[in-house]
């Protein structure tokens, strides 16, 4: 059997037509719809197709290629507990061996025939006469018992609202639609944003350029990164004695664990965190201006803390020059900012990030009545343990609202709420259920225990960042110990739920 980093040939698009009806469809083939996928199978349950948009596996991992893309948890943590990889050379992964490590994972477990590659998903509408879900694709329809959507949070470019930016005439591109058929060397370029994508290409793409404008609204907490070369006794050791590897994943989840101290208990003990981060900052940044812009206004921790050793230098490059002004327009062939200067550039790359919060999925799902989750959610989504939802029947959301982490590995995350799926698919067939369907009340009492637990967060401190919806609630994190997450979610209380056998009855959707 291949190892879970070992591929066949490239995986190609999958013309076969579409079945006309599944037990389950999942949309999506990153870590959680593969993660799906193979826990399905595991269990013995063939009835299933996956949907991916994209030519390959990866989701996030695939259309994020950016020069310098890397996660910022280790590579042991990120990863499935039940197919680890001995063989990572980085202590934190870079993108190729990432999106390498997912496809060995499909070819591992075979899952190829029940992936349909280069299938555009375009909409889901649940239909109360037959208790199914309809699913729309551009290449046809099938219904399916259950839809699993693991379109993920990390997928959908946010663009910014810039006046003039349609207008622009030199290249335009976002970091995770990288235009690699452009040539940025010896290029006036503008770098937009400051977040985790652009403190890592901004570096990567620095040496190349004529000039580097790279335009900041606000500065991130950036602390050192201790990422290192796996060496090859490690990996022969992880190969020779796998439990070796499973205490080195249970001691970085430890570690990384702790971090909920002060994000969520404990804000205060930040202060240690914020002095590390500061000296790094010091010994990097020699330019008493460049530092005053670098020096983050706001409590660490309420916005993502960044891993980097490569930012500051690269900051410091007499090519680059770190902006704070406001930009107040976009002309053809330049930037204009709010003190009137003007930047004449060739390129822009957008580093602004996702729709966490407004995802484009949640107009695309429609379920009780026509309602879309857009509909229901009013600009804040809410879900039971970010799954379920009332009023949108037999549907499982993977990484839904309040599973995002600030400090550990969504993959843990992903793999609570697989098990959560599969227990709810056990009890369907156990109770001969047709359909499941969360009582409105659950939903109410979960998330206003969600919000109440949000309150003293270092989350909720005062800053502005993706992890607030537009109501002003932090609607993507979880404010809790993830262990705790897992234990709620290791069984399908059925208690909570409407189960109906045959063809369901109509049923009233929250407000």
């Amino acid at each position: 059997m291949p190892t879970a980093i070992e591929t066949q040939e490239p995986i190609a698009q999958n013309d076969r037509p579409l079945p006309r009806e599944v037990g389950v469809a999942i949309i999506g083939c990153g870590f959680s719809g593969l993660g799906a996928a193979i826990r399905l199978k595991q269990a013995g349950r063939d009835d299933f197709l996956v949907i991916e948009g994209g030519e390959d596996v990866g989701g996030t991992w695939l259309f994020n290629t950016y020069p310098g893309c890397a996660c910022d948890v280790p590579s042991h943590l990120y990863s499935f507990s039940f197919a680890p990889n001995p063989d990572w050379t980085q202590t934190y992964s870079r993108q190729p061996e990432i999106q390498e490590y997912l496809r060995g994972c499909a070819d591992r477990f075979g899952l190829r025939p029940q992936i349909r590659f280069g299938c555009r998903w375009i909409g889901a509408d649940w239909d109360e006469e037959t208790g199914r879900w309809d699913v729309e694709t551009d290449h046809g329809r099938l219904r399916a018992r259950v839809l699993v959507s693991a379109t993920g949070p990390l997928f959908e470019p946010s663009l910014p609202d810039i006046p003039g930016l349609d207008r622009f005439q030199g290249a335009l591109f976002h970091s995770a639609r990288w235009d690699h058929d452009y040539d940025l060397g010896g290029k006036r370029v503008a770098a937009i944003g400051t977040g985790a994508s652009a403190i890592q290409f901004v570096p990567a793409i620095a040496p190349k350029t004529a000039s580097l404008h790279v335009f900041q609204r606000t500065a991130p907490w950036i602390a050192p990164h201790t990422n290192r070369p796996v060496t090859r006794l490690e990996r022969r050791l992880y190969r020779a004695f796998p439990r070796l590897q499973r205490w080195v994943r249970g001691s970085i989840y430890c570690a990384r664990e702790l971090l909920v101290l002060g994000f969520v208990k404990r804000p205060r003990f930040m202060g240690l965190l914020e002095r590390a981060a500061r000296s790094h900052r010091q010994s990097q940044v020699s330019d008493p201006e460049l530092l005053e812009k670098v020096t983050p206004d706001y409590p660490m921790g309420c916005k993502r803390i960044l891993p980097s050793n490569d930012w500051y230098p690269a900051l410091g490059r007499p090519d680059v020059e770190l902006v704070t002004d406001r930009i107040d327009e976009v002309r053809a062939n330049s930037i204009v900012t709010a003190d009137g200067r003007e930047r004449e550039v060739d390129a822009i790359v957008l580093g602004t990030g996702f729709r966490v919060t407004d995802m484009p999925a949640a107009r695309m799902i429609r379920g009780r009545d026509g309602r879309s989750l857009d509909d229901v959610w009013q600009g804040s989504p809410r879900a039971h343990l970010g799954s379920t939802i009332s009023g949108f029947p037999n549907l499982f959301m993977l990484l839904g609202p309040n599973t995002g982490l600030g400090h550990g590995s969504m993959v843990y995350m992903i793999e609570s709420q697989i098990a959560y799926l599969l227990d709810a698919l056990r009890e369907m067939h156990d109770r001969g259920s047709e359909t499941v369907e969360l009582r409105p009340e659950v939903q109410a009492a979960y998330n206003s225990g969600i919000d109440d637990r949000m309150q003293g967060t270092v989350w909720n401190s005062g800053c502005s960042s993706w992890y607030m919806d537009a109501t002003g609630r932090n609607s993507a994190l979880w404010p809790d110990w993830t262990w705790r997450f897992r234990r709620r979610a290791s069984r399908f209380d059925s208690r909570e739920y409407s189960l109906r056998s045959g063809v369901p009855e109509k049923a009233a959707t929250p407000a």
